[in-house]
């Protein structure tokens, strides 16, 4: 069947890190290379660059090397190198404050003329650097998203469209009667406006979210444009999605439901001998003590597994009550459904290399097929590929799963919408 271009799966990829090294000859080897890999990105058509972030230094590096770089201002360096492709930043709704984001993501989005996007998250760890004793409470930190979330969204829409207006001289001009106050009072924000900023170019940048827990699922149900989620298992992608539409019919939004992004971790091989080889040389690599750490922290972060034998299933006893679960419930119960089923501990720490998101090892066609089966199931539209930048993966990227992908008519050979939202098959004025 061939697929119109309206209704194709839509790509993301990691930003690359600008961070500079200590041991770089150059101080700008670090945004050189993200430049590059920007570029690479949008000669392949990918729709969007994403940003994660967290707010913390990880002591015991569980996370990676997420969260070294600020987003926003990574993504407005790439926005001045790049003309299509979109750009989604990581923001905390818990740790940061409405206005404030309202004005740097509208800024972002008319710096790269209509390019933004951002991703909405309550923030799992990081309070100890915003004068938290302690977490607050999943269901206060969906909560304030939630007026987070609306705060911005009636500051940009209190503006009106024409506020600004070019001179003769390339200066501009602005109307500040044409910039609204909203007169917010809620819970958690009191927010007076207008948004100094002009209305961006989208009018609103394009709104990601991501929270798989009941509150997360809600949020995103009711406001997101776009729903970043983890689900392993095609099983777990059809409940997952059935839940969200069924919460945003309630809201209203039959005719609107958002978009359904999925993390596809993936190693690409170019036989079924190649790829076997590529899977055992990464369990190798695997470090079983910081693994058992890593598994206690999909877990909730309340259990200790350094005793237990790796060979063993979790004693049921240590697994946590998921309601009870103060971060990351929606990773917990996916790692507490694994321990379910009877994993072994080793089992669970191998499963904690993609901390619980969507894996195949495979060539190009049969990665293809795994991606196919999503989309035609109706529980995949927007995908965020792995593989840029790492040098045993990018070319088997470039030059073997895209053109797989492109091939069965599945992911788009142009950009065609003139900026994010339209590139994405979204409305040109929010419908939310």
């Amino acid at each position: 069947m061939t697929i119109t271009s309206r209704s194709r799966l839509k790509t993301l990829v990691g930003a690359g890190s600008v961070v500079y090294a200590s041991n770089d000859e150059d101080r700008r080897t670090g945004i050189t290379r993200a430049i590059a890999l920007a570029k690479i990105a949008e000669k392949e058509k990918i729709t969007g660059l994403f940003t994660a972030d967290l707010l913390q230094a990880d002591p015991d590096g569980l996370s990676g090397s997420t969260g070294s770089q600020d987003p926003l201002i990574t993504l407005a360096a790439l926005s001045q190198v790049t003309s299509h492709i979109g750009l989604i930043a990581t923001v905390s709704t818990t740790f940061q404050h409405p206005y404030n984001l309202a004005r740097l993501i509208g800024t972002l989005d008319h710096v790269s003329g209509g390019r933004a996007g951002w991703n909405a998250v309550t923030s799992s760890v990081g309070e100890e650097n915003f004068g938290e004793i302690t977490l607050p409470a999943p269901e206060v930190r969906y909560a304030r998203a939630t007026e987070f979330i609306e705060v911005i969204n009636a500051l940009f829409d209190a503006n009106q469209p024409d506020a600004v207006r070019r001179n003769k001289s390339g200066s501009v001009s602005i109307d500040p009667r044409k910039l609204q106050p909203i007169d917010h009072h809620g819970d958690f924000f009191r927010v007076q406006g207008p948004l100094n900023v002009p209305p961006p170019p989208q009018h609103r940048p394009v709104q990601f979210q991501a929270g798989q827990s009941e509150e997360g699922l809600k949020l995103g149900a009711r406001l997101a444009e776009v729903i970043y989620t983890s689900q392993p298992t095609l099983d777990d992608a059809k409940s997952f999605v059935e839940r969200v539409h069924h919460h945003a019919d309630a809201f209203g939004r039959r005719e609107n439901r958002p978009l359904i992004m999925n993390s596809f971790h993936s190693i690409i091989g170019e036989s079924p001998s190649d790829v076997a080889r590529r899977l055992f040389e990464k369990h190798e690599r695997i470090d079983y003590e910081q693994g058992r750490l890593k598994v206690a922290d999909m877990l909730g972060g309340e259990i200790d597994l350094r005793d237990f034998a790796l060979d063993q299933p979790i004693p049921l006893r240590l697994l946590p009550d998921i309601e009870q679960v103060n971060r990351r419930r929606g990773r917990a119960e996916i790692f507490k459904r694994f321990a379910l089923q009877g994993l072994t501990l080793r089992e669970l720490i191998i499963q904690a290399q993609e901390t619980g998101h969507w894996f195949t090892a495979g060539t190009p066609e049969t990665l293809a097929d795994a991606i196919e089966e999503r989309y035609r199931a109706g529980v995949l539209d927007v995908i965020s590929l792995h593989g840029l930048g790492q040098p045993d993966q990018e070319d088997l990227l470039i030059n073997g799963l895209l053109p797989e992908l492109r091939k069965r008519g599945l992911i788009d050979t142009e950009y065609g919408g003139g900026d994010f939202r339209g590139n994405l098959g979204l409305a040109q004025k929010p419908l939310l």
